[in-house]
């Protein structure tokens, strides 16, 4: 092999784990408390998103959807005048419900967005948690 091929690799291989070493650093953000909304969806309901940052790190988060009309999706989220008329929708409902308060708790517990999964069947929450979060953060960016 030759010499200046072999110290080119080295190289290389230096210059991949340095970026990469980089991109994994955790971002320092100010203490505070950061609010933001994501983008309605087609129906018209939106994301928020309280997040609390102490000594630099992720120390709570809260995050809720509103429907059109800005109420909360919470247990009553899939009925139809407080009735569930149909069971198969007010299940799925409830799933993205349950989804929310994943989406937060796992943030909080990660400080990792990237860690946050999404719930088959609660893509819109996620999608809305994601902007949501995103842009709080930025808020927070020291």
């Amino acid at each position: 092999m030759n010499k200046n091929f072999f110290y080119l690799a080295v190289l290389a291989v230096v210059l991949i784990v340095a970026a990469l070493l980089a991109g994994c650093a955790k971002r320092s953000y100010k203490d505070g408390v950061y609010a933001a909304k994501s983008g309605a969806d087609d129906s018209g309901a939106w994301g928020e998103v309280t997040v609390t940052i102490a000594d630099g790190e992720v120390a709570d988060c809260l995050f809720v959807t509103r429907q059109k009309d800005g109420t909360i999706k919470a247990e009553d989220y899939g009925k139809v005048n407080g009735v569930i008329s149909n069971q198969d929708f007010y299940n799925k409902a409830q799933l993205a419900v349950r989804a929310m308060d994943q989406y937060a708790r796992t943030f909080r517990e990660t400080g990792d967005l990237a860690k946050v999964d999404v719930v088959t069947g609660a893509t819109i929450a996620f999608n809305q948690f994601n902007e949501a979060v995103t842009a709080a953060l930025e808020q927070a960016v020291k």
